[in-house]
């Protein structure tokens, strides 16, 4: 089934939620005019589903492909990048002042929502590619800014980050990886870097790797590690020092190379450092929270491509009679289960939408100088990626629950969003590392300003809610599931035991991201029913708008309440059972 860009909710989420207006209002976004955006949406939907969409099942069969050190990409892939360089996407949310386009991150976001439904192993390329852009424009000297930055932009280059190694994991200070510093002001590093996404291909003409390593002298720990370009090819055109000598065999995105690089096995691999020696960390997580984001957005790209995917099946498979309504046969999308995984997959799917543009937005306006922006946009990052991520894989596996036993073999392509979906709760951080900084660092961020913030709005919204006679039923279901969350939050952040805060984080982190997401359908719905008492819009949209934010409210918003008591509960339960008859 071909994938179709959802433009008009796009378009209705980024000025409702994300509040392009406002942003466009800024001088540097000021090229996001109505008519651009609109311009932009479109050609990007054809984009997505004219050339990445109709690879995706033959990335799926046919693999990336690793022979003598050398990674070739699936039939068509090299071509269909080309047409990406040439579109001048890959600048779209780069400063102008880089040699991009200048547009809000948000804008940059519905656009790789669209290409990632699409195929979401080849837009991991272009992911990364944007995170690497961000950290070299923040943290790179104005010299290697010259070097690499304008074919990154330009796309002609793409970009990696080398964080983790065998034996590491996500304990990125337990790196090993050495830079040793050589006459020239170089590095020469030497290591190995395990799962790298895209870290060899035959798509570009060059890779720029951005490797976390450390320093002879350098401190153990986090402070002791700094980070280097080292590019495929160097700057006088000599293949550098590093190759790609293993690719993994994955349960999904198979079309997607993940790497083992070695660095150094010549000691000669060339290094540049970016930024200060020691402060490798704080340039990555530049990296690091662009693409925690843009995973967040894999969640929401893969559950509307899933969705697409169970509707349409849906709605040609005859099977059954209706419950209570005799022997005819009828398409399944009539049988009122079925109408039930499909709502809830529309509905969670709108909501992590709606949320990861609020990032997004947030992200604009931190760039623009907005210091609360900033403090959004570092609260609710770890919010997208997980909640986000963990609602990718629970729409994709029901969606393919749609489709029954035909949806478990491979043919009708409803088992790829579900392997493609389940990396991108793990990559990136964990989601159980997010529901850790989301509890240890960021409810606690300005003396939880932000999360107060947020409920404040909340409250508004429930009060609007209220006096609107069409809309006031959602009110009570949010107003509940406000109650439980901000009963939580202030039960995490005045927990002592480290134990127990830990063995809550998980469930908190839902209750948070599932209390903001029908919040945010809420607005969408207030402005539905403006809009139609306006004769604004189209009113099958705005309808559908308000009904799926009912069903969230009334269907949805009811697990907030029973997660308290997996929030506070502590830890003590978890440790009761010996190790060892854990292991039994």
């Amino acid at each position: 089934m071909p994938y179709t860009a959802p433009f008009a909710e796009q378009r209705f989420v980024l000025d409702v939620i994300a509040d392009l207006p406002g942003l466009a209002a800024l001088p540097q976004y000021a090229n996001a005019t109505p008519d651009m955006v609109d311009a932009i949406l479109s050609e990007s939907a054809k984009l997505a589903s004219n050339v990445f969409a109709p690879l995706n099942p033959i990335g799926d069969k046919t693999h990336a492909k690793l022979a003598n050190r050398v990674v070739t990409l699936p039939p068509g892939f090299a071509d269909a990048y080309r047409l990406y360089i040439e579109g001048g996407w890959a600048g779209l949310g780069v400063a102008e002042s880089h040699g991009g386009q200048g547009l809000p991150f948000a804008v940059a976001v519905a656009v790789q929502e669209q290409l990632t439904s699409a195929n979401m192993a080849f837009a991991l390329c272009m992911m990364l590619s944007q995170g690497a852009i961000e950290a070299l424009a923040v943290h790179a000297s104005p010299d290697l800014q010259d070097r690499y930055l304008a074919k990154l932009v330009s796309g002609e280059w793409t970009g990696t980050m080398n964080l983790t190694e065998p034996g590491a994991g996500s304990d990125v200070g337990a790196l090993k990886t050495r830079a040793e510093p050589a006459p020239d002001g170089s590095y020469r590093i030497k290591g190995t870097k395990i799962y790298i996404t895209w870290g060899e291909h035959d798509a570009a003409e060059n890779i720029v790797h951005l490797v976390l390593a450390r320093l002879p002298d350098a401190p153990p720990g986090i402070k002791g590690i700094s980070l280097f370009i080292c590019p495929k090819f160097r700057p006088d055109g000599s293949r550098n020092d590093l190759v790609c000598t293993g690719l993994e065999h994955k349960l999904g995105i198979h079309a997607s190379p993940t790497c083992t690089m070695s660095f150094g096995d010549n000691d000669n691999c060339t290094g540049y450092l970016v930024g200060a020696e020691g402060a490798g960390m704080r340039a990555m997580f530049t990296m690091m929270n662009n693409a925690r984001v843009q995973v967040g957005l894999q969640g929401v790209a893969i559950a509307e491509a899933a969705t697409q995917h169970a509707v349409h099946f849906a709605r040609q498979r005859v099977q059954s009679a209706k419950f209570g309504a005799g022997r005819d046969p009828v398409r399944i999308i009539d049988h009122a289960d079925v109408r039930r995984t499909l709502m809830t997959c529309r509905a969670l799917t709108e909501a992590t939408r709606a949320l990861v543009y609020l990032n997004a937005s947030a992200v604009d306006r931190s760039h623009a100088g907005d210091v609360a922006g900033t403090g959004l946009a570092d609260f609710l990052t770890p919010i997208s990626k997980a909640w986000a991520t963990d609602t990718g894989v629970e729409v994709a596996s029901l969606a393919l629950q749609v489709f029954g036993g035909m949806g478990y073999v491979e043919e009708t392509g409803a088992a790829q969003f579900l392997r493609d979906a389940r990396i991108a709760p793990i990559y990136e951080g964990t989601n159980g590392i997010q529901a850790l900084d989301l509890v240890g660092r960021k409810l606690g961020l300005d003396g939880g300003a932000h999360w107060q913030e947020l409920f404040a709005q909340i409250r508004d919204t429930i009060g609007d809610l209220t006096a609107h006679a069409d809309l006031k039923t959602i009110a009570p279901w949010l107003d509940d599931a406000l109650a439980a969350t901000q009963a939580a939050t202030i039960w995490m952040t005045g927990a002592n035991n480290p134990d127990d805060i830990a063995a809550g984080a998980t469930p908190f982190l839902r209750m948070m991201g599932l209390t903001l997401g029908g919040w945010l359908l809420a607005k969408q719905a207030l402005t539905a029913a403006a809009y139609l008492a306006s004769g604004n819009g189209d009113p099958a949209f705005l309808t559908a708008k308000i009904t799926t934010a009912r069903f969230y409210a009334e269907q949805i918003l009811p697990q907030v309440a029973a997660l308290s008591g997996p929030v506070t509960r502590g830890a003590a339960l978890l440790y009761a059972i010996p190790e060892a008859d854990l292991a039994a």
